[in-house]
């Protein structure tokens, strides 16, 4: 174990055990976690951390690798600190709460020689992943439209706890539907593959909930290959639906998230693919195995910038009505 490079954890809330545990399970046991406060940890099981309170001590240990955890206000800063001390960074998303200038980050990721990516894990979705299949291979003819609708109940998501206190509840900790649930525009923009040609947005102040941010938000796109999508969010809404529709030349694709299935249906075929055994939690797997395999190929200059760029244009999306 004392072999390993250290592996540091920025916060430890729900998130942050959840990628203590999947680390613990890939091997990864030279786990030191930086908090602001030593609360005691929720369920991290069996794994084994070393919890520091001082920042210049985390600098002291070196560790290769962070992944940042804490509330979206602080995500950008935390970024600029690791990255400017040599520490490869896998930052929740998004990447900030305001808008901010993109090629400062990349530039300086790449002069230390340092990989950043965004927590956006729903890339490693099987599903998704045979739907981008589909879209770059054209078997089904040019991708048209897309169309995302995610709805949950904030309440909901941490029984434990007051959701008014949470940082999703909060406009000045980075909170509300928008940034919150911003997987789905990631999705939206991976699979399109093009840059974005203009947009417009909807934020929803309407709802019952007692925050201070949009509890739902709709957003439209258009991109420079023509394709255009539609993405509904909101955490407002107390029975869950999530969902996403692919409108191809010869087909529709439809992907039930809590079903984990994908309806193909063309004129003369219909088909349904169930992923019987998938579970959430092998994403977060998948993502953190391809962060750790980027690290180690030393191949990642394109890929970060990609990375910051995107969650750039995120944020701004998200933010220019609010």
């Amino acid at each position: 174990m004392m072999n390993q490079p250290a592996i540091l954890i920025v916060g430890a809330g729900s998130i942050g055990e959840r990628h203590i545990r999947n680390l613990w399970s890939l091997g990864y046991k030279n786990i030191l976690v930086f908090r602001q406060r030593n609360l005691p940890f929720r369920d991290i099981a069996n794994a084994k951390v070393t919890v520091i309170l001082d920042w210049q001590e985390v600098l002291n240990k070196k560790p290769l690798a962070a992944i940042i955890c804490t509330p979206t206000a602080q995500h950008l800063q935390q970024t600029i600190d690791c990255v400017s001390n040599n520490i490869h960074v896998l930052v929740e998303k998004p990447l900030a709460h305001e808008n901010f200038d993109a090629n400062n980050i990349i530039e300086l990721a790449n002069q230390q020689n340092v990989l950043v990516q965004v927590a956006y894990m729903m890339r490693y979705h099987p599903l998704l992943q045979q739907v981008k299949t589909a879209a770059e291979q054209k078997k089904y003819g040019n991708l048209v439209n897309i169309q995302t609708f995610w709805g949950e109940y904030l309440p909901a998501w941490h029984p434990w706890e007051d959701y008014r206190t949470s940082y999703a509840a909060q406009k000045e900790n980075g909170g509300g539907a928008a940034l919150t649930l911003s997987h789905d525009i990631d999705v939206v923009n991976w699979i399109a593959n093009s840059a974005v040609q203009r947009y417009s947005s909807f934020a929803n102040h309407h709802s019952a909930l007692e925050v201070n941010t949009n509890s739902a938000f709709d957003l439209n796109i258009a991109y420079n290959n023509n394709i255009t999508a539609h993405v509904h969010v909101n955490f407002c809404q107390p029975i869950a639906q999530r969902w996403y529709k692919f409108i191809f030349d010869n087909a529709v694709f439809d992907v039930d998230f809590f079903k984990n299935s994908l309806s193909i249906q063309t004129n003369n075929h219909s088909e349904e693919i169930v992923v019987e055994s998938f579970d959430r939690n092998d994403m977060f797997l998948a993502q953190a195995k391809d962060f750790f395999n980027r690290i180690e190929s030393n191949d990642f200059a394109n890929f970060s910038a990609s990375q910051i760029s995107q969650s750039a244009l995120i944020t701004q999306m998200c933010t220019h009505e609010q």
